[in-house]
């Protein structure tokens, strides 16, 4: 056991809060992953800002206190950096709405970052679901991704027109998602399969170059090795 004693407050990451916080000390417990030497030590905590449960790490390695991580809440996951900054910048006005719990407005970025897709694309057809309709024509996405994108549209305009009905924060979540997983589709995992298309073509075309030149080369031996008549 470490001689050390937990301190009353710690200064952490708070993934709800997406800043550096300081969090009180609820509980905490400490073992030896490794040997009797050293030791690693889990804490409950308590964000001052939000009150969010924290479950944070302290390593010894490093000296008590000095290396916390926030091991949960998990934070949310980066997007790529191959999806351009302007989506980023409009997706993560996305979340911050959500996390402010307010979910008429997060739909509306949603709307927002699917019009900034579309823009990117040079693909500026009115109104917007002409816009994503023109996506599939041309081989952007496929028949389930617009009808995501179709569904996250409606959501928007529910949320950017007064219709009466409050936008429920599951719907908010899976619009977050859906936008995401749209995103991923588009600058991500299409980016890598052309890439891994035209990695295997230049493969085949040099296995076939060396093939020619193999074909060639044993072709010169048998005539040069050839016995004359």
């Amino acid at each position: 056991m470490s001689d050390n004693p937990p301190r009353n407050e710690y200064v952490t990451e708070c993934p709800h809060c997406q800043q550096r916080v300081t969090a009180t000390l609820q509980a905490h417990n400490e073992f030896s992953p490794d040997n009797e030497f050293t030791f690693k030590r889990y804490l409950i905590a308590e964000c001052r800002l939000c009150y969010q449960a924290l479950l944070l790490e302290e390593n010894q390695d490093s000296g008590w206190g000095r290396d916390i991580e926030c091991v949960w809440p998990t934070p949310p996951r980066a997007l790529a950096e191959t999806i351009p900054e302007v989506l980023r910048r409009e997706h993560f006005e996305a979340r911050t709405c959500f996390k402010s719990k307010a979910y008429t407005a997060t739909v509306v970025m949603v709307r927002r970052t699917l019009e900034g897709v579309c823009t990117q694309h040079r693909i500026n057809k009115k109104p917007l679901h002409r816009a994503f309709e023109e996506m599939k024509s041309v081989g952007l996405i496929e028949g389930r991704l617009l009808e995501w994108a179709q569904e996250l549209r409606v959501l928007g305009n529910e949320g950017a027109h007064f219709t009466g009905k409050p936008v429920t924060r599951q719907d908010a979540s899976d619009a977050i998602a859906l936008a995401e997983a749209l995103l991923d589709y588009l600058y991500v995992f299409n980016e890598q399969f052309l890439k891994f298309k035209e990695r295997r073509k230049k493969a085949a075309e040099m296995a076939e170059k060396a093939a020619q030149n193999t074909a060639s080369e044993k072709g010169t031996f048998e005539k040069t090795s050839a016995p004359p008549k």
